[in-house]
This record gives structure tokens, C-alpha cells and sequence, in this order.
């Protein structure tokens, strides 16, 4: 990869990374450095990784980057935290609902789901990304969206 292909990586690509980390980790400083981390190690590996490849190298590597803080996040509060959010009948921000609903599930739930609804990414591009084989991807989207509509409730609840 030369130095205009990784520059051009990071006009395309840093934008997507750092949505889906946020999503993923709700902290914008930590999904700055998930970001700041993957165009490292694409830098560092930039004569191993192909161009055509480099979207699905940062992604992967956005992925193990929000696992890592995760499992470090964990071993610095060691207390669970469940947050129940009562959703008032006149309430009507979507978006502010479909976030809390996003954060009750767990992260490899939270994870699948952004990568196939809010990225587009196909079952088996997933699978490359998280390690997860594809029937583990399909199964966790599955029990992820059946959560959120269980949150969310009817839409009468919503509107």
C-alpha cells in the first residue's frame, strides 16, 4: 500500500470506524483512540495489507480494539452496571431510544448489530471482522433485534 492508497484509507474510512466505535463503547475519547489505533497498525502493516482489503483490515481492527478496551474497562470497575430506562408515552426522540435500547445489549450483540444495520456490512464480512463464524453471526442478530423490539415495545409506545 503506498502512502497516497493509506492517506486515501483515512479520508474514506475514519469517519465509519469512529461511528461504529462509538456505538460500540459510547465514549468519544475512547473511540477517537480505537480510531488513532487501527490507522497505526494499518500504517505499521501498510506493505502486507492490500488496498482493496484495507476497509475490512481497519474494521477488523477497529473490532479487537473495542473488545481490548472493553475487557480493560472491565478489570478497572468490576461492577456491573444495568441501567433501566422507563420511556415516558410522550417522549418522542428515536434516536435517544434506539441508543438506550442499543446499550442493554451485550457488546458482542451491540457489536454484530452495528456492523450489519448502521454499516452494511454482509454475514460474512462480520465473520471476517469479529472471528465469529457466520451461523454465530445470524444467531446473535437474531437474539439482538428480538431485544430491541422487546425495549422499544409497540410503536404507539414510541411515537
Amino acid at each position: 500500500m503506498t502512502v497516497n492508497e493509506y492517506n486515501s484509507c483515512v479520508d474514506f474510512y475514519a469517519d465509519g470506524i469512529f461511528r461504529f466505535a462509538l456505538k460500540t463503547l459510547s465514549d468519544a475519547d475512547k473511540a477517537n483512540d480505537v480510531v488513532q489505533d487501527s490507522f497505526e497498525r494499518l500504517w505499521v502493516k501498510r506493505s502486507k495489507v492490500d488496498y482493496s482489503k484495507a476497509k475490512s483490515y481497519l474494521f477488523t481492527t477497529a473490532y479487537h480494539a473495542c473488545i481490548d478496551t472493553i475487557r480493560d474497562d472491565k478489570r478497572v470497575t468490576r461492577i456491573e452496571e444495568s441501567h433501566e430506562l422507563s420511556i415516558d408515552n410522550q417522549y418522542t426522540d428515536l434516536q435517544e431510544i434506539l441508543h438506550a435500547a442499543l446499550n442493554t445489549l451485550p457488546k458482542v450483540q451491540r457489536s454484530v448489530i452495528l456492523l450489519r444495520d448502521y454499516e452494511g456490512y454482509s454475514y460474512s464480512e462480520i465473520e471476517e471482522i469479529t472471528g465469529l463464524n457466520e451461523s454465530q453471526v445470524k444467531v446473535y442478530i437474531y437474539r439482538g433485534r428480538l431485544a430491541l423490539k422487546k425495549f422499544i415495545g409497540k410503536p404507539q409506545t414510541v411515537i
